[in-house]
């Protein structure tokens, strides 16, 4: 899906989402297309998730309202810590 068409469904807004095989463009670094390969509200579960998962190279991303991004496309990109948990 192109990053227009998930920030434009009412499905993804307001949530984080991860997406593999993120294609950006050059000159401004936004996401073009991707595919999505999960959806959660809170960051820490999703991230959980993927770190528990086979796609643990992709790059997650939060889908603002569309109604409160007036410009370009507003993005927050995380990188999913590769931690151990220690035990005490």
């Amino acid at each position: 899906m192109s990053w227009a068409e998930i920030r434009g469904s009412g499905a993804y807004a307001g949530r984080w989402v991860a997406v593999d095989n993120c294609k950006y463009d050059a000159k401004t670094a936004e996401p073009v297309e991707g595919t999505i390969i999960d959806v959660d509200d809170d960051l820490v579960e999703l991230c959980t998730r993927i770190k528990q998962g086979e796609k643990q190279h992709c790059a997650i991303l939060f889908c603002e309202d569309s109604e409160e991004t007036a410009g370009p496309s507003s993005t927050h990109r995380v990188k999913v810590p590769d931690y151990s948990p220690t035990t005490h």
